[in-house]
């Protein structure tokens, strides 16, 4: 039997100061990411991976780029081992890696689109911070849901939306701080076992960041968008992608859409699944672990595991 790999990219949320510095250290494939990275954005790549304080680093126009760097030096580091995805799927900001490892955008345009991503969405989130000055909308995750009992509630409050369906156990809300404190109590009354409001700078995925989709729509008309070489699968319909054109109306449709990764995740094992004549392996590219925990959480992650791939150690065990 052939291998094959599936590669998972991690989005915002992921990034630690320090990150990928011993595959950096290990591998010059992924140095040379680093360094490339440098080159076309002007910036102390470095520096921002490995000197930058959390609290600045966790901003959207830091984390994206920082996160999106490490995700591409893991898979140069991964592609001199000969391990390359055969199909590829990222949770919001890490679609954009995908989108790489897909053929659809290319290394140089992929950063500059993430750069342009990252800095409309920090400049958005602070002028909504500053129209609701304590009273910001913001994000709530509900725990011991089904994801379509939280959608059910979430479409009877005002204010708020689905809008990450992370695993059957946990829902992302996003809204309102009226809408978020509703549905919280709906949550509750219909036997959630936790609501936990997330340290996030703003609404994702939800109608509230329309103003983000707007201004990156403009931002993409300059770039190009092929079709995929590979299965891709997006975060907006949960479904295999075929065309550039498409990837590139879900880029923008994503930042007011939910992402709908249990969709992804059973498209993807059902790829695998069909697949009698080769052997997949499940692996998350990039820094954490949250995409490999969920995986672990369907009802086919025990008989088909996810790696977190995010050490020297771990790419070279493969």
């Amino acid at each position: 039997m052939a291998k094959k790999y599936a590669f998972l990219f991690p989005g915002q949320g992921a990034q630690t100061q320090g990150m990928i510095k011993d595959i950096v250290e290990a591998f010059p494939e992924a140095k040379k990411v680093v360094d490339e990275v440098a080159r076309i954005t002007g910036q102390d790549i470095q520096k921002l991976l490995w000197e930058m304080p959390q609290e600045e680093l966790n901003r959207s126009d830091n984390s994206q780029l920082a996160i999106t760097t490490a995700s591409l030096a893991i898979m140069a580091a991964l592609k001199s081992k000969g391990i390359e995805p055969s199909c590829a799927m990222g949770f919001s900001l890490g679609e954009f890696p995908a989108l790489y490892a897909a053929g659809i955008l290319s290394f140089e345009d992929v950063i500059k689109v993430v750069v342009q991503r990252g800095k409309i969405m920090q400049e958005v989130c602070e002028k909504i911070a500053e129209e609701n000055q304590g009273n910001a909308p913001g994000m709530l995750a509900v725990l011991g849901l089904p994801p379509e009992k939280v959608e059910e509630i979430a479409a009877g409050i005002e204010g708020a939306y689905a809008a990450n369906l992370n695993s059957v156990k946990q829902t992302v809300l996003a809204g309102t701080a009226e809408g978020l404190k509703k549905a919280e109590e709906a949550a509750k009354q219909a036997g959630a076992r936790r609501a936990v409001k997330l340290a996030v700078a703003g609404p994702f995925h939800s109608p509230l960041m329309q103003r983000a989709a707007d201004n990156f729509k403009v931002a993409l008309e300059g770039f190009e968008f092929t079709d995929p070489s590979i299965p891709l699968f997006s975060n907006v319909t949960g479904k295999k992608v075929t065309e550039g054109k498409a990837a590139k109306l879900s880029a923008v449709d994503h930042l007011t859409h939910p992402v709908r990764w249990t969709d992804e995740e059973q498209v993807l094992a059902e790829l695998i699944k069909g697949d009698s004549e080769n052997q997949w392996t499940v692996i998350e590219a990039g820094p954490g672990k949250v995409l490999s925990g969920l995986w672990g959480q369907t009802e086919f992650g025990a008989e088909l595991p996810a790696v977190a791939v995010n050490t020297a150690e771990a790419i070279n065990s493969l």
